[in-house]
């Protein structure tokens, strides 16, 4: 059904009867395509860039050194109180030792009591000792009585 019978009204009877109105260029012209590869010059260039980064990277480095001599600082005021206070830790091991050993050589005696000719003390493998006297002695330079140096341990 056509637009005139619907509504009582004439009209087009046909898609035909549509004037032909074709399109055209805009008075003047078109504006002109750019085409060519035109990149905007902005921002820094590769060189300013690298120095950029080489500068950040060796102020960085730069901060790295300055943190490790610091730390060197305070480890070694760390080791030099250590060293301070060491004689007297060591005297005090050493008293802590005695009271140790006496009481071992007492225990020593009270069980080997009954033992014909044992002495108290004396070593079981024919005077080798297979330890240091003292246990202050392995973290110093002990020094080491001829008999113990000639001991063959096996």
């Amino acid at each position: 059904m056509t637009e005139a019978m619907i509504r009582k009204k004439p009209g087009m009877a046909s898609v035909k009867d549509m004037p032909v109105l074709q399109d055209g260029p805009p008075p003047g012209g078109f504006a002109p395509v750019r085409y060519a590869r035109r990149i905007p010059n902005t921002g820094p260039s590769a060189t300013a860039i690298f120095l950029a980064a080489f500068g950040a990277f060796s102020w960085g480095m730069y901060q790295v050194g300055q943190g490790n001599k610091i730390r060197r600082a305070l480890k070694e005021e760390k080791y030099a109180a250590r060293r301070a206070i060491l004689p007297v830790l060591q005297a005090e091991e050493d008293e802590r030792f005695v009271k140790e050993w006496k009481k071992y050589l007492e225990y020593e005696a009270e069980v080997m009591k009954d033992v014909p000719g044992w002495k108290v003390g004396e070593s079981v493998d024919g005077g080798c000792p297979h330890r240091l006297v003292s246990s202050a002695l392995m973290f110093g330079d002990p020094v080491i009585p001829s008999h113990v140096a000639a001991c063959q341990l096996s």
